[in-house]
């Protein structure tokens, strides 16, 4: 069983290098149009999904039982593949305001957040867990 899993959190952080290397393109400028902006908030959607389904399998191929995104992340937290738990739970938190891109005052809102911590977040988690690859 373990074999299996650890080439499906393998293949899974193959996507989720793709998709950071999107999300990257997008915060390279440094301003958006507003149908840039709804891209961008898509694009971190989906890779903060795969970062959390990543982690969920590598963690089970060490024998963590991991039932959801918010297990996921604590016990990312508590095998030390994340510093910053409370931000993670925060974008966990926040996804449904990502939903609402046709608000700009929210859409703006995602982006700040994203800019500001919520990349970073994601890249730490990518930089550890591409250092097992």
């Amino acid at each position: 069983m373990g074999n299996w899993q650890d080439v499906r959190w393998k293949q899974r952080f193959s996507n989720f290098k793709k998709a950071m290397l999107q999300l990257k393109e997008f915060l390279e400028k440094p301003e958006l149009n507003k149908f840039e902006k709804q891209g961008l908030i898509q694009c971190f959607e989906y890779t903060f999904e795969l970062a959390w389904k990543t982690m969920k399998d590598y963690l089970e191929e060490q024998g963590f039982s991991v039932n959801s995104p918010r297990a996921a992340i604590q016990t990312g937290f508590q095998m030390q593949l994340l510093q910053n738990g409370h931000v993670w739970i925060d974008a966990l938190e926040k996804r449904n305001l990502m939903a609402h891109t046709y608000d700009e005052r929210l859409a703006d809102e995602a982006e700040q957040l994203i800019r500001a911590s919520y990349y970073a977040m994601l890249r730490e988690v990518y930089a550890f867990l591409e250092g097992l690859v």
